[in-house]
């Protein structure tokens, strides 16, 4: 099953995809279904239908009530940024105001001049669950969707603590849809490019920490509910790590992609601030 969150009638609403008619489900967004334990209902459900190409896709979930990442957990990205394999995952957060939809601009903030893109998996919760087996963990997934975890690398790296650099306002896609694990293709490869230039490519078995483990380890540090949202780390290819790095200015076109699931098309722009900075002048 393959679930989106369409803007319309200036409210959003929860939708089933069928080929390519978007079936509204009776709720609000895809989080406030996975509340109501709504899956089954949303298979059911034959609701409005719409034209799902034409329609304004808003964030899968556009508040979840948690948004937990996972920094270093592909081999690949954990050897270009020169670091050892971890024993245990790396964890920050990221707030729900930072969540744009699958074709919304990425706003490039003024104050900083060295943002990064991280083409990331993302696991969404179905069910309540705390300090999950494996088993547990399984069932507590309700499906995955894409997320890009765009970065102010200069932030990040003011601290030691990476969050102030993770979590800009509107600046993370999240969708275009939430597919069920039964639809995620094994073999599935994560792909993202910068103005069709392809800059990250790699099979999601090259995560250290898979789905199911993230789970377990942070269910054991707090309860996940329905439409929380893990986002599971990001494989080499960054534009930080690159010689000399490479940034997102305006006007280019992020593109993120994972099999089976789909893609997001965000294009940068600068953010307009009423008597801020110029980005030109922007600095750490």
């Amino acid at each position: 099953m393959r679930l989106a969150t369409i803007r319309v009638g200036g409210t959003t609403a929860a939708v089933r995809i069928t080929g390519t008619t978007a079936i509204e489900t009776g709720f609000t967004d895809v989080g406030a279904l996975l509340r109501a334990g709504g899956l089954d209902v949303a298979a059911a459900t034959d609701g409005a239908r719409h034209d799902y190409a034409t329609m304004d896709l808003a964030p899968v979930v556009p508040r979840p009530g948690k948004i937990v990442c996972v920094g270093l957990n592909y081999r690949n990205h954990i050897l270009e940024m020169g670091r050892e394999l971890p024993e245990f995952p790396t964890l920050f957060a990221k707030y729900p105001e930072a969540l744009i939809g699958p074709r919304d601009e990425i706003l490039l903030p003024p104050e900083s001049d060295r943002v990064d893109w991280e083409g990331e998996l993302a696991v969404v919760i179905g069910t309540s669950v705390r300090r999950a087996s494996a088993e547990e963990a399984v069932a507590a997934i309700a499906g995955y969707s894409v997320l890009n975890d765009v970065t102010m690398r200069d932030y990040q790296y003011r601290t030691a603590q990476w969050f102030q650099g993770k979590t800009w306002e509107n600046s993370t896609p999240l969708g275009p849809v939430l597919v069920t694990p039964d639809e995620l293709a094994p073999g599935a490869q994560l792909v993202t490019s910068v103005d069709g230039e392809e800059l990250q490519r790699t099979p999601l078995d090259d995560l250290v920490f898979d789905a199911v483990e993230l789970v377990r380890y942070i269910s054991t540090i707090v309860t996940l509910q329905p439409g929380d949202v893990i986002a599971t780390g990001t494989p080499g290819g960054v534009g930080h790590a690159r010689k000399p790095p490479r940034y997102l200015a305006p006007g280019q076109t992020l593109t993120t992609r994972i099999d089976g699931i789909g893609e997001l098309v965000n294009v940068a722009v600068a953010e307009k601030v009423s008597g801020g900075p110029e980005r030109a002048a922007a600095g750490a």
